[in-house]
């Protein structure tokens, strides 16, 4: 019995833990329904333009080189429109590249038009 108990506990305050890591707290994620336009002049970073007027820049896991060239889709479950760094995926459309976002650079301050 004294087992089982340490072994709750234990998982509890693992649990607990979890939840109160700053990993969770610092996933930004956007809704896809909120994108402008979104380009990668390098197969590296992917620079997203927002509704709201801001530029987010993500750092993607690996070289997604086929980006550069080809549009792509976001690979969503059905009905959810957030993409979140170190989590969403893309496939690019003319070759079926899957490339992953990596973390997002702060996001940069609206900027006037010109």
């Amino acid at each position: 019995m004294e087992v089982i108990l340490k072994t709750l506990v234990t998982s509890f305050v693992l649990a607990a833990m979890a939840l109160a890591s700053p990993a969770w707290a610092d996933k930004m994620c956007i809704n896809s329904k909120d994108i402008v336009s979104t380009n990668s002049k390098d197969g590296k970073t992917l620079v997203i333009k927002m509704r709201d007027g801001r530029t987010l820049v993500n750092h993607l896991q690996g070289v997604c080189s086929d980006l550069k060239f080809n549009g792509f889709v976001w690979t969503l479950h059905s009905g959810d429109t957030q993409v979140c760094e170190n989590q969403q995926s893309l496939r690019v459309l003319q070759s079926g590249q899957v490339c992953v976002l990596g973390k997002f650079d702060p996001p940069a301050a609206k900027q006037a038009s010109k």
